[in-house]
């Protein structure tokens, strides 16, 4: 049995390669490292032509890092803080739709989980700073990433991955207060886990359309 193919979702910008200055898709290599050493086959998604024929061709797909998810989808003004690339927006939003009726296997980083959120009808906080009082999850000096504890939820796949507590490195000012239909923890949200109905039969989306996932639950680091 070959490899489980998992999709990852592109930056979209300006890059050099030599001498030449370019729009481009691009993507930090640790993200493909990370799962071709989980045993996966990692393939790109370019956002410049969305279609979700992509996904009878996977077995999951990774929502990656990157710009903010325009505050217009959640009925706010962008903060003075905030960058969007519409041309990742809507091709990913669309993805994410097509990935959850299929039932399809799918992790968001960063941007993907904040996508996630917005997804299932929440908003975000746009500045951390402004609610937490610090700026402990993206430092303005020092280290580059900060580093805290996440506090898992019990029962959900997080706690049982990784225990009730795991200390994460953060880069990010953004945050997810609430999500419909989605328990509230304490502290700045940092996972979101969607529970499957049932196993979905390796790409084999036909099987599994219009299947529905219940409400998320998540996990929290401290405020």
């Amino acid at each position: 049995m070959g490899r489980p193919v998992i999709g990852l979702t592109t930056y979209a910008e300006e890059a050099k390669f030599g001498l030449q200055d370019t729009f481009a898709a691009v993507l930090p290599l640790a993200y493909v490292h990370a799962i071709h050493s989980s045993g996966g086959r990692a393939v790109l998604i370019t956002p410049d032509d969305p279609d979700v024929d992509i996904l009878e061709r996977i077995d999951g797909i990774v929502f990656t890092g990157g710009s903010d998810v325009d505050p217009s989808r959640y009925g706010e003004t962008p903060h003075a803080t905030t960058t969007v690339k519409p041309e990742r927006d809507k091709p990913e939003i669309l993805l994410m739709r097509a990935a959850v009726e299929l039932d399809l296997p799918m992790l968001g980083v960063c941007r993907g989980f904040q996508l996630m959120a917005v997804l299932y009808g929440g908003r975000l906080h746009q500045h951390l700073p402004d609610v937490l009082g610090h700026t402990g999850h993206r430092p303005t000096s020092g280290p580059k990433f900060g580093q805290h504890p996440v506090r898992m939820s019990p029962g959900t796949l997080g706690h049982k991955i990784l225990g009730e507590e795991v200390m994460v490195n953060s880069s990010t000012i953004r945050g997810w207060p609430t999500a419909a239909g989605c328990p509230r923890p304490a502290g700045a949200p940092k996972t979101i886990c969607w529970r499957r109905r049932r196993t979905r039969p390796a790409r084999s989306p036909s099987a599994s359309s219009g299947i529905r996932r219940t409400p998320p639950t998540s996990g929290s680091s401290r405020p």
